[in-house]
């Protein structure tokens, strides 16, 4: 196992996410515990010394089991981290009923590493109210050593992440974020990083094989890439262009099965970067995935200035292509959460006087409405 170096710790630098935790009859609640603890018994024999839960994954169970099953081993062998639920703003004035629940479930009496969980466009105003308390309760836990290490995750954009560091960046000693090669231009990661860096906060990696979209390629994407690493499969390929970003110390993968974690913990006995014709090849396989569904908006912004309903069209056709890629997800609904309903893709009239202006030629009317029809289905 490859360690990466974070203050005084050793991180393995593979973590075991418990959100795709293996489960009973397909139902996201029913945590095969027994298949779970194998997985984390390999996991410890094999070096992962990092695991990462949250209140909300697999309904509400994962703390739980993750709870029982690390009960068993020796506290200082392990990092646990958990999360903040910010995603659902009923919960921004329990702070202190939810933290302290969090370690009755995980049978700790501190937490290695704790994070503001999911900063985004539908409640940054919420984590940044003062009348909440939330950034001063979680200090205060810090402070007693109930908390280590204090971060945050973010699927927000680039300027909702800016506005979260602006505030209290000088407190975050890491960020979790979804990277891969896919998300490193189309969700513009790479200006995620690139603020991170600034800051001066390390990186932790969410969705390196985007779901596990990118663990299984075409044919003829994965024979170029066996043709230049004929030893190494196609999701090690994703975990490899990781290696290469020197700001990562944490890539989180959560794996549903056994042998998904003795792949991952495969690849990550050896350290084996890209080089830039392979990342070359990898960001033309990327863009091939996206132009396949995604619109081409450059955000020139020529439309805006044409709609009489004041929409803001490349960021809704930037929500749109994340919607179709993804096939659904929560990211587009969250974001628009944000958004007035009178300037949400409902509220197109269908004028196509931003079609008149666009220089891709894309048939933007149409794309508000299916996104429309999309968010309401």
């Amino acid at each position: 196992m490859i360690y990466k170096n974070f203050q005084d710790m050793g991180l393995s630098a593979l973590g075991m996410g418990a959100m795709r935790l293996p489960v009973i009859d397909g139902e996201d609640s029913r945590i095969d515990e027994p298949a779970a603890a194998e997985m984390v018994a390999y996991a410890m024999e094999h070096g992962i010394n990092y695991y990462d839960t949250a209140w909300g994954y697999h309904e509400g169970n994962s703390e739980t089991v993750m709870g029982r099953i690390l009960n068993q081993y020796p506290r200082s062998t392990y990092y646990l981290a958990t999360k903040f639920p910010g995603y659902d703003l009923s919960n921004m004035d329990k702070a202190e009923e939810i933290f302290e629940k969090q370690l009755e479930k995980c049978r700790v009496d501190y937490f290695d590493f704790y994070l503001f969980h999911n900063v985004c466009e539908m409640n940054i105003d919420a984590y940044l109210d003062e009348k909440y308390g939330i950034f001063d309760y979680l200090m205060k836990q810090k402070e007693k050593g109930r908390i280590r290490h204090l971060g945050f995750s973010a699927h927000g954009s680039y300027d909702v992440m800016k506005r979260f560091l602006d505030a209290y960046g000088e407190h975050m000693e890491f960020c979790q974020i979804q990277l891969n090669y896919l998300d490193w231009s189309f969700q513009n990661a790479k200006e995620k990083v690139e603020l991170l860096n600034a800051h001066h906060i390390p990186v932790w990696v969410m969705e390196p094989l985007r779901g596990g979209r990118l663990a299984s390629l075409s044919a003829e994407d994965s024979d170029r890439l066996k043709a230049l690493r004929p030893d190494e499969d196609v999701p090690a390929w994703a975990f490899r262009f990781l290696q290469g970003i020197p700001e990562v110390k944490m890539i989180l993968s959560g794996m549903s099965d056994f042998a998904q974690m003795q792949d991952n913990i495969h690849t990550f006995e050896t350290d084996k970067p890209l080089d830039e014709q392979e990342k070359k090849v990898l960001f033309e396989i990327a863009d091939s995935m996206v132009k396949h569904i995604a619109l081409p908006c450059t955000a020139c912004r020529y439309c805006t200035s044409h709609c009489p309903q004041e929409l803001d069209i490349p960021m809704l056709l930037e929500l749109y292509n994340e919607h179709c890629f993804t096939g659904g997800g929560f990211l587009a609904p969250m974001a628009l959460q944000a958004v007035p309903k009178e300037k949400q893709p409902g509220a197109c009239i269908g004028c196509k006087s931003c079609e008149a202006v666009c220089p891709q030629q894309i048939k933007i009317s149409e794309a508000m409405a299916d996104f429309a029809e999309k968010l309401n289905g």
